[in-house]
């Protein structure tokens, strides 16, 4: 079991920024096991980590531009034997989360776990990237499992990962059981200060999952539809000459707002001119400043102004992705998305083709609704240490990048496997000091980085035990072609960094 002893001169104070623990120490002077930080520290941060996801620009979302994260600066690393590996402790496991629709147990298909996702953050540079990652079992069953690296950010002098997220099933942009925001992340205390690679795993707790764009229109009153400070659209639909003008003349208009519109503004009228009809055209807000004042001249029969003043749209995020018209899109303090529309009304004669509309209003409830625990939306696998080494495992992740000679054979959008038993043997590697890594004989690519390496696989549950997570990436046979993959040996240290973990407590979203 290597250890990493804290050197003198107090480096711990050096980094600032770790908050650690001392369980499973024999006193309170020995360096701990474990790490943990802080992510999004309360609901209103975590709420705007989910609205900076769905922030669309050019239509589309900041987690379909991700790409996938890899700290492979060096040369292509091969691994070493470097001995057998002495369990510290007792061999355990910790058994996984409920069980999924079963399946026919004679399918030759490998079915895909439930739990497996991808991680999104944001590094020192600014840029979005994913790693691959899996849910997995806790007394709050709020726990994600991934690479250290896919966490802590090597060239930021350990400090946690920005804006990180856990999406199970992510495909396209796409969150079909929801999103959810890291709080606390915990890896070992020699991995978050010393980046040693022996521990480069973690496990980060999430609050509970939301839906963003989610929840039930439902058909309003024009009195309700102001009152109401949530999400809220209006809908139009074409009348007739005769119901727009029964409409407009209607006095009070808290059930109906009608209005006109055309593309013909060729012949112009004033005010007063005789069937002259007042008809609306949004523009962009630049083009609304420059237009002139209004006055009264420009109200409608019964004193009601035509809509002049810029109306502020509340829309769902899939409504807020779609829009390409000439409005303000923002996303406000509350992580409301917004679009504010800015009309222009222009008199035009009566003989003007029109087109005469009605306006019909919702509001939104249920908007990033709580889906609850992690855990009871997609399960969690199982979490063992101190096992055999030479065993069967599966692993599951979501490689992208390409191989060192360029040969691209996946592309990160949906998940693969490989399957194999573990070497028996430790393995080293002098490129990236590792020294008790466990490998596989596996092709995947960076973008895999963190996947879960089960044991007892179970292709009816789609459950096992996590067993390790996917390090580093390897060629043995120098083609410049990866072949086997690498990952830290899970002992008791691994289940001292993972109890903590495991018995803390995440929450909601909702204030």
């Amino acid at each position: 079991m290597k250890r990493i002893l804290l050197p003198a001169g107090g480096a711990i104070l050096a980094t600032g920024l770790l908050a650690a623990g001392l369980a499973g120490t024999a006193n309170a002077n020995s360096v701990p096991d474990w790490a943990s930080d802080t992510m999004a520290k309360d609901a209103p941060a975590a709420q705007a980590v989910v609205d900076f996801w769905f922030a669309a620009n050019g239509h589309t979302n900041n987690l379909a531009k991700a790409t996938p994260y890899t700290w492979e600066t060096k040369a292509t690393s091969k691994l070493k034997v470097s001995g057998g590996y002495t369990p510290d402790t007792k061999a355990n496991e910790i058994k996984p989360i409920g069980e999924e629709t079963k399946v026919a147990s004679k399918t030759k298909n490998i079915n895909l776990p439930k739990t497996i996702g991808k991680v999104f953050f944001v590094n020192d540079k600014g840029d979005l990237k994913w790693c691959s990652g899996t849910s997995i079992q806790g007394k709050y069953k709020n726990l994600v499992a991934t690479a250290g690296h896919c966490v802590y950010d090597d060239d930021k002098n350990a400090s946690v990962m920005d804006k990180w997220v856990f999406v199970p099933g992510y495909y396209q942009g796409k969150t079909p059981f929801g999103i959810y925001v890291g709080k606390t992340a915990f890896t070992h205390y020699d991995f978050s200060v010393y980046n040693d690679r022996d521990r480069d795993y973690a496990f980060v707790t999430v609050y509970n999952g939301v839906q963003p764009g989610g929840g039930t229109p439902t058909k309003v009153t024009k009195a309700e539809f102001d009152k109401h400070n949530g999400v809220k659209f209006d809908k139009a639909h074409a009348i007739t000459e005769a119901e727009y003008k029964k409409c407009v003349d209607y006095n009070g208009g808290e059930t109906a707002d009608c209005w006109a519109k055309t593309t013909d503004l060729s012949d112009l009228a004033g005010a007063k001119t005789p069937g002259a009809v007042a008809v609306r055209k949004e523009v962009t807000k630049a083009q609304y400043d420059a237009a002139p004042p209004f006055n009264k001249e420009n109200e409608f029969k019964n004193g009601r102004q035509s809509s002049l003043a810029p109306v502020t749209e509340y829309v769902t995020a899939s409504q807020y992705a779609a829009y390409k018209g000439p409005g303000y899109q923002k996303i406000d303090k509350d992580g409301n998305f917004t679009i504010t529309h800015y009309n222009v009304v222009y008199w035009v004669k009566k003989d003007t083709k029109v087109e005469y509309l009605r306006s019909e209003f919702y509001i939104v409830k249920d908007v990033n609704k709580d889906l609850g625990a992690l855990g009871n939306n997609v399960g969690g696998q199982g979490v063992s240490w101190n096992q055999k080494t030479g065993g069967k495992v599966f692993v599951f992740g979501y490689p992208a990048d390409a191989h060192k000679d360029g040969h691209k054979a996946y592309t990160g959008v949906t998940p693969k496997w490989c399957y194999g038993a573990t070497s028996g043997k430790t393995y080293a590697s002098a490129a990236y000091k590792a020294e008790e890594h466990i490998a596989l004989k596996c092709a995947m690519t960076p973008g895999a980085d963190g996947s879960p390496w089960l044991i007892k696989y179970s292709n009816t549950k789609r459950l096992g035990y996590v067993n390790g997570v996917t390090s580093i990436f390897h060629d043995q046979d120098g083609n410049d072609r990866y072949d086997y993959s690498s990952s830290p040996y899970f002992d008791g240290e691994t289940a001292t960094v993972y109890n903590q973990a495991a018995n803390t407590w995440s929450g909601s979203l909702k204030k």
